[in-house]
């Protein structure tokens, strides 16, 4: 598992309802949702390439950060990084690539969780997980979840992940001139970035209109035009 950008489990091409399912809340808690799974997707790994930064409120409390690792490069769970919630933004590339991991064998049974990102990305490292892979992304940075932001009620469209009730504001936001099925967007539990953590999700051809939950975790959006809020 070397190389940046691979497809992970269970990749899929649009968008496929996998039901309705009921879980625990996890670092920004949800009671449930219906989960489907399209491009762009933690489960399918297919952000797009480049992309906007993003403009959450967040952006200076994390500046003034001391990096917790390096954004390339092999790290130990519990060794080298300690389990917890970490953050890396301004990726505007689309090159940074992560991944979790069970185990050190570089087998596709190992893989827990990846993705490609553009802007900002989240990521739960887990007691349990063995190995964390970061491949040219911005310097990782250790995240308070009990700190609270300014929450902005705007966001750029390629901005990648957002966290609802710090980088922005629970509501109804809408994003406008989207083509060719390129949006995608994904309201999410947690930074796990697993299958469960799904809330739900969808490619969008034109207008798309979503309501953030206050209880949802995460909000991720990937070649989309930028979201305003809208109540």
């Amino acid at each position: 598992m070397g190389m940046k950008g691979k497809i992970a489990l269970g990749a899929v091409v649009g968008v496929v309802v996998i039901g309705v399912a009921s879980a625990n809340a996890g670092d920004g808690g949800s009671d449930s949702g219906s989960g489907k799974s399209g491009k762009g997707s933690s489960a399918s790994a297919q952000s797009k390439p480049g992309g906007e930064k993003d403009k959450d409120a967040g952006t200076t409390e994390v500046a003034k950060k001391k990096a917790a690792f390096s954004g390339s490069g092999d790290f130990e769970v519990g060794t080298d990084v300690k389990p917890g919630t970490y953050r890396t933004t301004g990726n505007s590339d689309g090159l940074c690539y992560w991944e979790r991991a069970k185990d050190a064998s570089g087998e596709m049974d190992s893989l827990l969780a990846n993705d490609n990102v553009s802007g900002t990305s989240y990521v739960t490292v887990k007691a349990t997980d063995k190995l964390f892979k970061s491949s040219d992304c911005n310097d990782w940075e250790a995240v308070d979840l009990k700190a609270k932001g300014s929450p902005a009620s705007e966001m750029a469209g390629d901005g990648g992940m957002f966290r609802v009730g710090a980088d922005i504001a629970p509501g109804t936001y809408k994003s406008t001139g989207n083509a060719d099925d390129s949006c995608y967007w994904e309201r999410d539990k947690n930074a796990e970035h697993s299958m469960d953590s799904i809330i739900a999700n969808d490619n969008v051809n034109g207008t798309a209109v979503v309501t953030i939950s206050s209880s949802d975790g995460y909000f991720k959006t990937a070649g989309c035009k930028d979201w305003k809020k809208t109540g």
